[in-house]
């Protein structure tokens, strides 16, 4: 019962930037048959050195600059999440400008440049700083960029956006194409330096394949269709930049918005195939897993049979389901029940799947075999040869395979050696020549049994008159008939019965 890791696991591939990271699977167990949530939690070690989306930075900053300004800088990503994931940053020592680190309300944290001292570009047109971004690792791990700074000429009003954070609620049906906002950012210059270009800043390649922002309107819009199942936020950095290099920034956060697009995925667990027909009620003959990756009621499910068969569905843990016996089975009304589960899920309009079940029913030795007749009459002529003109005794059984093999023999004889009857084949013949000695009223009775475990029996009795003519017998037959009180149809058949013996036994002394 031992859990054990079969191969290296990477936190980072198994749940990004996830600060919680578990595996959940299902535990089959057998006898009794059911199954069990399992999850693991996987912590987080620090393999993962924080990155920068680039390896340089090109910043202009104007010379008219006044100190206190401050640039937007990005974030750098660090796989791993906790103690582990990125602190802060450092800037190379300088006498211009210094680093400082802000968090947004989501807990990352980016860096933005801070000019300490007011530039002057006849002195040093450009700047070249190492920026580090470190981790909270023990040790820490580190990732560097380089900043290079050019010092231009005055425009001295960058530009501003109408906001410092724009939020928009996107559904993940939504089209390529669509309107996803308008940003907006004025600049108090005038001429080329109040001239605002928009653009995307720093962000992941994922991110910037989904969306599109217009250079000349700041309008943002969808270049590829959403799921809502792979992302549900993205946060989208867009900068202004105005025809003097200045640039401003603010961040648009892009909620995705559900749809039920997932049709619940059924899975068959276990199916215990075939059943035995005295399977007790409440058996549990399939274990499945309904799963419906939507959020909220569309991936709410539910199951249920479709078919008439004596099952039912119950709810088990973790979205599994139990088909189960609700009442008890008989092969010999039916040996197989197919029946369709159909899971639905809580969306409007609701999606469903099914899948169909086939149980086989399995034999039990519980139907003994039964003659055809309870009693049978023959007529036999008394000096015939040994192996004879006696009769055939049938049963059938409603049982299946060996339960339904049947053999016959004798368990009672006026004249134990007179008679024998085949083992498979149910025909009574005389073992040996009948005489003058042996009573006119032979009664045998015959024993049919089945190849179950235990075995079940049935019993039938042959009324056998030995006579040396029709004539002779009939009083007999007849006699026998009227005790049995057996109908008209019976008594002719006896007698046509005797009239073909008698027939023969002339044929073959003439």
């Amino acid at each position: 019962g031992n859990l054990y890791v079969s191969e290296r696991l990477d936190r980072e591939e198994m749940c990004g930037e996830s600060e919680t990271c578990s595996v959940s699977f299902e535990a089959l167990l057998h006898n009794p048959l059911n199954v069990y949530r399992v999850e693991v939690a996987i912590e987080d070690v620090n393999d993962n050195a924080p990155r920068f989306p680039q390896d340089k930075f090109q910043l202009e900053i104007n010379e008219l600059t006044s100190p206190g300004a401050r640039f937007y800088l990005g974030s750098a990503e660090d796989a791993d999440v906790g103690s582990n994931s990125l602190k802060g940053y450092e800037l190379e020592t300088n006498e211009y400008f210094a680093v400082e680190v802000k968090e947004r309300q989501d807990g990352s944290k980016f860096a933005e440049l801070i000019l300490r001292r007011a530039l002057d570009r006849e002195r040093e047109q450009s700047l070249r700083l190492v920026l580090t971004a470190l981790d909270g690792g023990d040790p820490p791990r580190s990732g560097t960029a380089q900043l290079w700074i050019n010092v231009t000429d005055a425009n001295d009003n960058p530009p501003v956006f109408a906001q410092d954070r724009y939020r928009v609620s996107l559904r993940e049906d939504e089209p390529p194409g669509s309107t996803v906002l308008n940003v907006s950012a004025s600049d108090a210059d005038t001429g080329i330096n109040a001239r605002i270009t928009y653009g995307f800043g720093k962000m992941p390649a994922k991110v910037l394949q989904k969306f599109l922002v217009d250079a000349e309107s700041g309008m943002i819009t969808l270049q590829e269709g959403l799921d809502f199942e792979d992302t549900r936020v993205f946060r989208l950095a867009v900068e202004a930049r105005d025809g003097g290099g200045l640039v401003e920034h603010c961040e648009v956060e892009v909620n995705v918005l559900d749809v039920n697009d997932n049709a619940p995925d059924i899975t068959i667990l276990s199916l215990s195939n075939p059943v035995s027909e005295d399977a007790p009620v409440g058996t549990v003959v399939a274990l499945l897993n309904v799963n419906d990756p939507d959020s909220g009621k569309n991936g709410q499910v539910s199951c249920e049979l479709s078919g008439e068969a004596p099952l039912s569905i119950v709810a088990s843990s973790g979205g599994s389901y139990k088909v189960v016996t609700a009442s008890a089975l008989d092969r010999e009304q039916a040996s197989e029940h197919r029946v369709t589960v159909v899971a639905r899920d809580g969306g409007r309009p609701a999606l469903w799947s099914r899948t169909e079940l086939v149980l086989e029913v399995s034999d039990v030795n519980d139907n003994a075999p039964v003659f055809e007749e309870a009693a049978y009459s023959a007529y036999v002529a008394e000096n015939n040869a040994a192996g004879a003109l006696v009769l055939r005794v049938v049963a059938v059984d409603a049982d299946a395979g060996q339960n339904a093999w049947l053999s016959y023999e004798l368990a009672k004889a006026t004249e134990p050696g007179l008679f024998r009857v085949g083992l498979h084949s149910g025909e009574v013949r005389t073992a040996r020549a009948v005489s003058e000695r042996d009573a006119a009223k032979q009664r045998v009775v015959a024993v049919v049994k089945d190849h179950g475990q235990p075995a079940l029996s049935a019993t039938a009795t042959l009324h056998v008159v030995l006579a040396e003519s029709l004539q002779e017998a009939l009083p007999e037959l007849s006699e026998r008939a009227a005790g049995a009180e057996a109908p008209a149809a019976e008594l002719q058949f006896y007698l046509v019965l005797a009239l073909a013996l008698l027939s023969a036994l002339f044929v073959l002394s003439v």
